[in-house]
């Protein structure tokens, strides 16, 4: 069983669609009629808003079900199920890419580099590449890392999401990620992901050809921050 399928009826209320990510989005997408590309776009959300605003959006995703339930969802927009280490299979070049919330530190830090490259040669001259992850150096002296637990309400219930780094290295951790009720555990899974210093992530576009153009801490585009859990947004540019 997928990770969606297990975990839907609670995903919309964990993962919710959120306006300043999509303001931030939009800020590097250009005009109506651009070519967009989502990677790891879940159930659709954003290509979905992109494309009933006139943008040629195609969302990736290595989950079946999620790539089932976008294309049911917002069928104006264009979604593949597609391992993200396999991004010479999608079709044309693209304006704007982005991957965000954490989908990057999936990748082995072999698969990176490539990774990277791939999207170089996926923009168009004058695009953009966003990415998202959380911000690892804030956890390099940790080896253990809770997230502060949140209320999640779905279907008349209340149900505890809870996310948990363990086994912290610098070259790889381990995510447990679970949802409670007062009685059980209603989903739990864990996964492996590896981190990747702020210094590494620029100097690898770097040796790709990428311009930078930014580095904030959420999609507000407030300044970096050096706490534990907090994210890092990095936006590249290709000349």
């Amino acid at each position: 069983m997928s990770f969606y399928s297990k975990f839907s009826e609670y995903y919309e209320r964990v993962f919710p669609f959120r306006e300043d990510v999509w303001q931030f989005l939009k800020r590097y997408a250009g005009s109506p009629g651009n070519a967009l590309l989502d990677v790891g776009c879940g159930p659709g959300h954003y290509c979905g808003r992109f494309a009933s605003d006139g943008f040629n959006a195609l969302g990736i995703d290595l989950d079946e079900a999620m790539i089932d339930e976008a294309q049911r969802r917002y069928p104006e927009a264009a979604f593949r199920c597609l391992d993200m280490r396999r991004l010479e299979k999608t079709e044309g070049r693209f304006d704007c890419v982005w991957s965000i919330g954490n989908v990057l530190a999936h990748l082995p830090t072999e698969a990176l580099a490539p990774f990277i490259s791939k999207i170089h040669n996926l923009l168009k001259p004058g695009g953009y590449w966003i990415m998202q992850v959380m911000n690892w150096d804030t956890l390099a002296e940790l080896t253990n890392y809770d997230f502060p637990v949140r209320t999640i309400e779905a279907n008349g219930s209340t149900a505890t999401f809870h996310r948990h780094y363990s086994s912290i290295t610098p070259e790889s951790l381990q995510f447990t990620f679970s949802l409670k009720d007062e009685d059980s555990v209603l989903f739990e899974e864990s996964v492996t992901l590896y981190p990747v210093a702020i210094e590494r992530y620029l100097k690898l576009h770097e040796d790709a050809g990428f311009l930078y153009e930014g580095m904030y801490s959420d999609f507000s585009g407030s300044a970096l921050r050096s706490v534990p859990g907090t994210g890092l947004a990095l936006v590249f540019g290709r000349g």
